[in-house]
């Protein structure tokens, strides 16, 4: 693994040409979201793992998961051949501390999921799990679909600020985030890292690589302004 401090994600890689223009422009890891609630994968998961295998340190893959059962998330893990993996689902506290009792070696992320009043419940999740947890990851919560997820939406940037505040882990921001808003984001919040999916692609919905440079560009600069 690279170094947490000052990492840019990608999320929602769909082939492996995508990918390479994505670590071309400067991103650290790349995010690739499989077995979906919505059952609409981006890629399947043989050429994620292809794509997987390629990457050289600092590069990464990380499986963006649903999953909450540990075991099955360790051998999902080790049949991609990643080292990474983003947690979006509920996953309970006892799963978290399994997961991590089966892969000490595993980079887990865990998602908080942003909606209008549930800083404290967040705050408190933080509290209970951060032994087992190596970051967080913010999202942004869509109350017209459910979606936990690559919904486009910013969230109370505040909240964020707070949960990085309290937080003994790093903590990733992502929600909405785009070339546009992502030096502000960071000088607002102060994240280890930040993750854009939906805010980079083009009207095709593949990443445009235009705003991935610019997004890089942007939040090294904002980064490197904070320290």
């Amino acid at each position: 693994m690279t170094t947490v401090n000052k990492l840019v994600q990608v999320a929602g890689c769909i082939d492996a040409a995508e990918a390479d223009m994505i670590i071309d422009e400067g991103a650290d890891w790349i995010g690739f979201g499989l077995r979906l609630p919505s059952g609409k994968d981006d890629i399947s998961e043989q050429d994620a793992a292809a794509i997987i295998k390629g990457f050289e340190p600092p590069h990464a893959g990380v499986l963006i998961s649903y999953l909450t059962d540990a075991r099955e998330v360790s051998d999902f893990c080790t049949q991609l051949g990643v080292v990474a993996v983003q947690l979006h689902g509920d996953v309970a506290t006892d799963q978290l501390r399994l997961l991590k009792e089966l892969r000490p070696e595993l980079f887990v992320l865990k998602s908080l999921v942003v909606k209008a009043d549930n800083a404290e419940e967040l705050l408190q999740l933080v509290d209970d799990t951060h032994p087992f947890v190596d970051m967080y990851i913010t999202d942004t919560f869509d109350p017209k679909t459910g979606a936990k997820g690559a919904t486009g939406l910013t969230h109370d940037w505040n909240v964020s600020a707070e949960l990085v505040r309290r937080s003994p882990k790093p903590l990733m921001m992502a929600g909405g985030l785009n070339p546009e808003n992502v030096g502000d984001a960071i000088r607002a919040v102060r994240p280890a890292a930040v993750d854009a999916h939906t805010g980079l692609e083009g009207p095709d919905g593949r990443k445009d690589r235009t705003k991935v440079a610019k997004f890089v560009a942007e939040a090294r600069r904002a980064f490197d302004e904070v320290g």
